[in-house]
């Protein structure tokens, strides 16, 4: 049996630039952060003592004898493309589903992950994080840019540089209080709604000509907000200012990236002394985080008591596997 451990993402800066539509032309850079939420993947060689030769239990169940049978393709790809057979997988979430903190990505992580283990075999985060990234991307189809898996696979506090087919991941460099600040001066809450990031990036065709503008525009606030957490001497709140700008941008890039709630929320947060904030992921719903100083922090979170507030502390583990106890199996090449 092999347990994995994967965190969930948060991406503050460079969001969209990560797509290859756009950084192939332009380059791209995401500033991201990993935290203490995480998805449990739990997978083991079913036993032949069942009419089914595979069981996968997530939002839902399913039973299957085929490749041809699975419904989450994900799950389905991955099988195929490992040569996986006669699987018993869990899956489990700190958080829910489609809600803008890469959950799918860091399955698809963590999926391989225990795969690898399953079969003995070592894979490093950049392996991990290539497949997944094909796994999503090309074989499932999914639209959408590839921050997601490099940072569910590294994790950590990174500038991630795209370009051409290729991608670096920077640790920013930042003292160990300058970081604590930074972590709680982030209040973060669930706005209830939950979507497909793939379906907002296609239907906002966030790659466009006519959004190239404000992508570049995004991406040049990486250099600064990089500047404000590196920089000793730089004021720490300029980080929350960046981040009103670059949601202001992001909202311009399509019509389903926020809704009239989502903007009041907003507003609200601001009015109770918030400095800046985004929505996290492609939009739509989901999670929203908000920079606020610790002497606001009580009037903000009595403006947002309606909506849920979800603690969280950032974390540089990345995919980990917590539990491996290997298993003798014979490959019948049924599923």
């Amino acid at each position: 049996m092999i347990i994995t451990k994967t965190p969930f993402r948060m991406s503050f800066f460079g969001g969209g630039t990560d797509i290859p539509e756009f950084f192939e032309k332009y380059g791209g850079s995401v500033i991201s952060t990993t935290f203490d939420k995480y998805c449990y993947v739990t997978v083991r060689h079913l036993p032949r003592f069942f009419e089914y030769k595979t069981h996968l239990t997530y939002s839902q169940m399913e039973f299957a004898n085929t490749y041809e049978e699975i419904q989450h393709p994900a799950i389905k790809n991955a099988m195929k493309m490992m040569d996986m057979h006669e699987l018993r997988l869990i899956y489990d979430s700190d958080l829910p589903a489609r809600s803008g903190l890469g959950t799918s990505s860091s399955f698809a992580v963590g999926m391989l992950n225990a795969f690898y283990a399953l079969k003995g075999k070592y894979a490093d985060k950049k392996k991990l994080a290539d497949e997944a990234i094909y796994l999503e991307r090309v074989l499932c189809n999914e639209s959408g840019g590839w921050q997601d898996q490099i940072a569910a696979s590294f994790g950590g506090f990174n500038r991630t540089n795209f370009r051409s087919d290729e991608y670096e991941v920077l640790p920013i460099i930042i003292s160990p209080e300058r970081k604590k600040q930074l972590n709680d001066n982030l209040l973060m809450y669930f706005t209830g709604f939950t979507r497909f990031s793939s379906e907002i990036q296609r239907a906002n065709h966030i790659t466009s000509g006519e959004k190239h503008l404000q992508l570049k525009e995004m991406l040049a606030l990486v250099d600064e907000a990089e500047k404000v957490l590196t920089a000793k001497t730089a004021n720490l709140d300029e980080f929350g200012r960046l981040l009103d700008y670059t949601w202001k941008l992001k909202r311009q890039t399509g019509m389903r990236v926020s809704t009239d709630n989502i903007d009041i929320l907003y507003q609200k947060a601001l009015d109770a002394g918030a400095l800046g904030g985004k929505l996290l992921g492609a939009g739509g719903g989901g999670f929203f985080v908000f920079y606020v100083q610790p002497s606001k922090r009580a009037a903000v979170q009595d403006v947002l008591e309606n909506f849920m507030h979800v603690p969280f502390e950032f974390e540089d583990g990345g995919t980990r596997i917590i539990h491996y106890t290997p298993e003798t199996y014979i490959n019948n090449k049924e599923i």
